[in-house]
């Protein structure tokens, strides 16, 4: 089988029902498609590897639970980037400040965050959805370009275009409700 195939549906439905010979053939089949998505999604090769057996144990343990035979290759690639993000997760040096040296922030400061956040939240939340997962995938879950046109399922240059009117659409939505701004764009007029 080469890289570019992925096991093909009856051995998915015959895995599916419980067929353990399928299940077999199905994670050994899937086994290069689920590393070449691990080595272009994880930073390091040892990651990766652990990644794709990760991956592939899960793909054994939980075949019952894809709902329709064809997104198997979507739902591999799901569970690699989310075990991949996990690792990278655990890679990261622990930035929070030392106790002896953190600030504690007023009442004040706290509420005007959770007022900002709040502004932020609404003009994401208007976005039209395939905007909204592209701008969450790559501004707030910190994806990379080519991570996040491949798990949305379009080309770079269409993410690009998603997220320029993305950021537009947020930007103007939040100069528009700013308080300090009195509500108003902040272009100026002659």
């Amino acid at each position: 089988m080469t890289d570019a195939n992925w096991p093909g549906e009856q051995l998915i439905v015959a895995a599916q029902g419980g067929d353990i010979d399928a299940i077999a053939a199905l994670v050994s089949g899937s086994h290069p498609n689920v590393q070449r998505f691990a080595r272009s999604l994880c930073a390091t090769p040892e990651d990766a590897e652990d990644a794709a057996q990760e991956a592939l144990i899960i793909l054994y343990r939980k075949i019952g639970m894809l709902r329709a035979s064809g997104a198997l290759a979507s739902w591999m690639f799901r569970i690699v980037r989310n075990e991949c993000l996990r690792r990278a997760r655990l890679r990261l040096p622990d930035r929070a400040p030392a106790p002896d040296t953190a600030v504690a922030d007023s009442a004040e400061d706290e509420a005007l965050r959770r007022l900002e956040a709040g502004r932020v939240a609404a003009a994401v939340a208007t976005l039209p959805p395939d905007h909204r997962r592209v701008l969450i995938l790559r501004d707030i879950q910190g994806y990379s370009g080519r991570m996040t046109a491949e798990a949305l399922g379009i080309g770079t240059a269409a993410m690009k275009s998603r997220l320029h009117r993305a950021r537009a659409v947020v930007r103007q939505s939040l100069r528009a409700s700013d308080p300090a701004q009195g509500g108003h764009d902040d272009r100026k007029t002659i």
